[in-house]
């Protein structure tokens, strides 16, 4: 698997990062031994970036899997939503804790919309600073899904890494298009910032089409790396081939062209917690029960505010 450097910093990630969500009990729900085994499994192919986030509550997974792989040689980012120094020394405590590390590689906030955004998380991006003086972090950024938080990223000297959604339709995209947010992208990367893309795709939306979707942000020259949530061995197997050689046999291909969908469960309370954490408009209560709908663009977000556990992404 091809490396490179993420942007003007000095870490070397895999062209393909290990995107986490996936595996975790919001989705695939896989077991800390099994999940494990997956990250070594990519680790001993050559994938050497995961990305995670405080959300996920996955941490566990990465620290199994650590026994078996080279701190030194393993890239991970995580993301909080933390706006406070005080939060974000909690956050980033609570991942050197849980993963079981001295250091975190990179650390983004999470969701940023826009230059008024970041500002207002100021105080956190200055404890991640320091935290980086000393050692704590590599690298400090921001994870956006809107082209304002790209434009954050041009406005903010101090944001070195950006984690935008980059998929060939836009989905999931909230303030233009694919075409906007490349555009930003480019500026970006001739900034020296290091760029690595999320949801290639859509959140599963684009499967039918895979090896288009894949080849469309394969080929964008700016960008490092790309994040894609990766469930099995199949799957990374799949990933690997067509991002080294750009095809994937027809056999491998038909084993992964399952449909994915977010379902929730007849115990449904309809309490609208869900509704208000998805920033997709993905997700209504209706009568007494939330209801997916084709803004969805499933990332699960609204499974970890759910108070009876009843939405998961299948």
């Amino acid at each position: 698997m091809k490396k490179v450097v993420l942007g003007n910093t000095n870490i070397i990630v895999s062209r393909l990062c290990f995107g986490s969500l996936t595996m975790t009990p919001f989705q695939a729900n896989l077991s800390i031994k099994e999940g494990a085994y997956l990250i070594k499994y990519a680790y001993d192919r050559g994938i050497n970036f995961l990305d995670t986030a405080e959300i996920y509550d996955n941490y566990k997974y990465i620290r199994e899997a650590l026994k078996g792989i080279k701190r030194e040689d393993y890239v991970i980012a995580s993301k909080t939503y933390a706006y406070t120094a005080k939060m974000a020394e909690e956050s980033l405590q609570q991942a050197l804790k849980e993963i079981g590390t001295d250091y975190i590689d990179i650390f983004l906030l999470h969701e940023q919309e826009s230059i008024h955004t970041v500002r207002g998380h100021f105080e956190a991006v200055e404890y991640f600073l320091k935290a980086k003086e000393s050692g704590l972090i590599r690298s400090f950024g921001i994870s956006t899904h809107r082209v304002s938080g790209a434009l954050a990223a041009k406005e903010i000297k101090e944001i070195e890494i950006i984690h935008p959604i980059v998929n060939k339709l836009g989905i999931g995209i909230h303030d233009g298009n694919i075409h906007d947010m490349l555009n930003i992208l480019s500026d970006l990367h001739d900034m020296g910032k290091g760029i690595y893309a999320m949801k290639p795709l859509g959140g599963g939306h684009l499967i039918g089409s895979m090896e288009e979707a894949l080849g469309f942000v394969r080929d964008i020259p700016y960008l490092d790396s790309i994040a894609i949530g990766m469930q099995s061995t199949d799957e990374i197997d799949a990933n690997i081939k067509f991002m080294e050689e750009g095809s994937i046999s027809d056999e491998l291909a038909g084993r992964l062209k399952k449909s994915r969908k977010l379902i929730v469960a007849d115990y449904c309370i309809g309490c609208g917690k869900c509704e208000k954490r998805c920033r997709q408009g993905g997700i209504t209560v209706i009568g007494s029960r939330a209801v997916p709908n084709e803004n969805c663009i499933l990332c699960g977000y609204c499974a970890t505010v759910c108070p009876e556990f009843c939405i998961k992404v299948i």
